[in-house]
């Protein structure tokens, strides 16, 4: 075998590059797509809601503007969060998730409606100096605990009472403030977080089967009356009201199937004149697809997708279990509610009320959203110093 001469450096393996916070490109590639998706939410968002804030005699820039400004403290608190040992969450998980359950008890009681007060018909958010919303909180903290306590009890997972049901306890203790707000949807999609990252941690499927049994007739009876029971028969059969509860669903698959390849036009949209409740938030997907087509809607997904697909690579590369199954649950948060809202207004799903994550108007959402990009590169950075330790 010939020798290399002594002035060529020898072939090796080609790596990616550090860049930025985190010190590896998992963490960086993170911030890119979380930053091009609230920019492309931004976008859309002027286009979807000038109309809306014209109708309430406010600027056209109204609601951009206050988006703007939940992303710019979305943003600083990513940083500070992609900042601190992701173990840490691993202690301060149960005060977390006690002072969430305390701030969704306060919606409740009846001498708090000047702090907490009723808008359409539900007491969501919270003014403490500030309005948010807690139950946004809530699936960050269910997720954080979850993890916690699952990583803790991996061993006890052949025992239904000793593994899952200690955990379903700790989010049907959550789920129940929210459902009563009411908030049926986000109450549901905390259970279901918390059960993604129990099954990542080990869980047997005959338990979860065992937990969805016993919690069917309360399902039942919380879907039974009301304007719930109302959305799933129109999901069911969407011409048999089509100008009632079928109504939204319809307006979405008109606006989206008038885009076409390429869509009518920025800004160029007519669903948001007042035939599509909500464009700015709920379905603000469907104004994507009428004014940037195919091609909207494929970007859209794409940047949703490579989150995802960094997200896990992150998690699969986690120093620990908790770090690994921390990862899940905070991919698994963005995901879901970003899945959801685009099956809604695919007519795939019966309307939830979930905001697109980082892309529809709601600062409390965007916030938490960044927060936990934040927290999972916080993971991606610890597995890459741990990378260099070993190597």
């Amino acid at each position: 075998m010939r020798a290399l001469p002594l002035n060529v450096a020898p072939p090796r393996r080609a790596e990616f590059p550090d860049a930025g916070i985190g010190w590896g490109w998992e963490p960086a590639a993170l911030l890119a797509v979380a930053v091009l998706l609230v920019c492309f939410g931004l976008v859309n968002l002027y286009s979807a809601s000038w109309v809306l804030a014209q109708r309430d005699q406010l600027p056209d820039y109204f609601y951009v503007v206050r988006q703007v400004e939940g992303a710019a403290a979305g943003i600083v608190i990513l940083v500070v969060c992609s900042r601190i040992p992701y173990f840490w969450w691993r202690a301060l998980s149960w005060p977390f998730l006690a002072a969430v359950w305390l701030l969704l008890l306060l919606l409740l009681l009846p001498g708090t409606t000047q702090m907490a007060p009723e808008v359409n018909g539900a007491r969501r958010w919270l003014t403490l100096g500030v309005t948010f919303q807690p139950s946004e909180l809530a699936k960050l903290a269910v997720v954080v605990a979850t993890a916690a306590l699952a990583d803790r009890k991996r061993a006890r997972f052949s025992q239904f009472s000793r593994g899952l049901l200690p955990l379903a306890v700790v989010w049907l203790a959550i789920a129940w403030p929210i459902a009563l707000e009411p908030n049926f949807s986000t109450a549901a999609l905390v259970v279901a977080l918390g059960a993604v990252v129990a099954f990542a941690a080990g869980v047997r499927v005959r338990h979860f089967v065992a937990l969805a049994a016993a919690l069917a007739p309360l399902a039942l009876v919380s879907l039974a009356g009301g304007y719930r029971l109302q959305r799933i028969l129109a999901f069911l059969n969407p011409t048999a009201d089509p100008s009632g509860a079928g109504y939204q669903v319809r307006q979405s698959l008109i606006a989206v199937g008038s885009g076409g390849v390429a869509g009518v036009g920025f800004g160029e949209g007519r669903q948001k004149f007042g035939f599509l409740p909500e464009p700015h938030n709920d379905f603000l997907f469907a104004m994507i697809g009428e004014e940037w087509g195919f091609v909207g809607i494929t970007l859209t997904i794409g940047l949703y997708l490579a989150l995802i697909l960094v997200g896990f690579r992150v998690a699969r590369r986690a120093p620990d279990g908790f770090g690994e199954l921390l990862a899940v649950g905070l991919v698994s948060l963005i995901a879901t509610s970003a899945v959801l809202h685009m099956a809604v207004v695919l007519g795939l799903a019966p309307p939830t009320g979930l905001p697109l994550p980082l892309m529809s108007y709601g600062r409390s959402n965007l916030i938490v959203s960044l927060m936990a990009i934040g927290m999972l590169m916080s993971v991606g950075h610890a597995a890459r110093v741990g990378k260099e330790t070993r190597g």
